[in-house]
């Protein structure tokens, strides 16, 4: 059996057993191919062209059973690949993460680095906040992208900011990215206790509905659930802690500063909730309804 043979056939476990995905991937050769290049060893930009050798020699077969045994723990226990492997990629970073966070896949990585909100941000811009920072990945990018800038990443969640410590440091980024235990933005104070304030807030809140919740796959059953529902006030559009960010982020942005806030699928909640207020919707892979960008200037009308 050739290494692309082993990824169809991977490929074909996974279709049978009806695993969902979305954590990474969106289908199931993608996966399988993620899961055996990992088992393998193997760059997850390997070339799969059946003209190179790598891909048409044969795979010793202890290989095949390592892959397999993956494939199938993967099947079996409906965790995510990116729990098994404890790795995952966004814009081309690798990142530690664990069942104690939420698998990153926000649409704002790519926002931040192809450049698409530049336009909105001020000449200079000198402080960011990550906002549900979960394992750190979009405050090590920010961190990244602008490199003079000092970020802030706050979460709830002690467990979270734990891994969030792992990507830091492995990025090297420990005496510019600030970790901080804050729920929402309650904790987040000077030493005098007036408001931080920051010139861009990212945040990629709790925002599933709860009729949504209700039906999720068992791949995100496996993640925190603080991450993901959007109810925890008592609501069911999925809005609770956006209502709450809105009403009080404004004193937490400088002059010019902007919010840039994913919803997901939850566009026709969001502007249901919020129908008065004014917002850039941001075109993304995923489409113009997941991403919105909001002036400080909108939040104080």
């Amino acid at each position: 059996m050739t290494l692309a043979q082993l990824i169809e056939a991977a490929a074909q476990r996974m279709q049978s057993a009806g695993v969902s995905f979305g954590h990474g991937t969106t289908n199931a050769e993608d996966e399988a191919a993620w899961l055996v290049l990992w088992s393998l060893g193997l760059p997850l930009d390997s070339s799969l062209d059946a003209s190179t050798s790598q891909d048409s020699e044969t795979l010793a077969p202890t290989q095949i059973s390592k892959a397999l045994e993956l494939v199938d723990k993967r099947i079996a226990t409906r965790k995510p690949a990116a729990y098994l492997t404890q790795e995952a990629w966004l814009q081309g970073m690798a990142f530690y993460v664990d069942e104690r966070v939420i698998v990153p896949r926000s649409l704002i990585a790519e926002l931040l680095v192809d450049g698409s909100i530049d336009y909105w941000l001020k000449e200079t811009i000198h402080s960011v906040l990550d906002l549900c920072t979960g394992n750190g990945s979009l405050a090590v990018i920010a961190a990244t992208v602008f490199p003079e800038v000092h970020v802030e990443a706050a979460d709830i969640s002690r467990d979270a900011l734990d891994v969030a410590r792992i990507n830091v440091a492995k990025y090297g980024l420990d005496q510019r990215v600030l970790l901080r235990e804050s729920d929402g933005l309650g904790a987040l104070n000077t030493s005098g206790g007036a408001p931080q304030t920051y010139d861009l807030i990212i945040c990629n809140p709790p925002y599933v509905n709860a009729e949504s919740m209700a039906t999720l796959p068992d791949e995100y059953l496996a993640e925190p659930r603080i991450a993901l529902d959007g109810n925890q006030a008592g609501g069911s559009d999925g809005m609770d802690f956006i209502r709450r960010l809105l009403s009080g982020v404004a004193v937490h942005m400088n002059p010019g500063a902007v919010l840039l806030l994913e919803i997901g699928n939850e566009r026709p909640f969001f502007e249901t909730a919020f129908p008065n207020l004014e917002a850039v919707w941001l075109e993304t892979s995923a489409g113009d309804d997941q991403v919105l960008l909001i002036p400080r200037e909108a939040l104080t009308q």
